[in-house]
């Protein structure tokens, strides 16, 4: 994998996490803003997917296993999203609060990917 996309995912999904729980901080729901800022995210997870697709198909392997790396890749790819639709049904300061812990859970996930690797 590569490192540098690896914590750029983890930064970004940090950020967007401190962002949408300051806007439930203060009692907001999500705004168009904040699904920017998903899109965002979700576009690095995305090219994360991608190039770990990649490395897979050049033969690279990752040192724990091959399933549990696929695995994280495409939970890591899917938090985001499944988090902004979520925020989308509950549009109180709670909606703000589940992109949050979403964006920690990508982060978290990031953290998995460059182990499972061999980081």
């Amino acid at each position: 994998m590569l490192d540098a996309l690896t914590v750029a995912v983890a930064a970004a999904a940090l950020a967007l996490a401190a962002w949408c729980g300051f806007a439930a901080y203060r009692d907001q729901p999500t705004k168009d803003w904040h699904f920017i800022g998903m899109a965002v995210v979700t576009v690095l997870a995305l090219a994360q997917l991608v190039v770990g697709i990649v490395q897979l198909g050049r033969g690279e392997r990752p040192d724990q296993g091959m399933a549990i790396f696929i695995a994280y890749l495409v939970g890591s790819f899917a938090a985001v999203p499944a988090a902004g639709l979520l925020s989308l049904s509950e549009r109180t300061k709670w909606g703000s609060v589940t992109v949050s812990a979403g964006a920690v859970v990508l982060a978290v996930l990031e953290v998995r990917l460059y182990d499972i690797w061999g980081g």
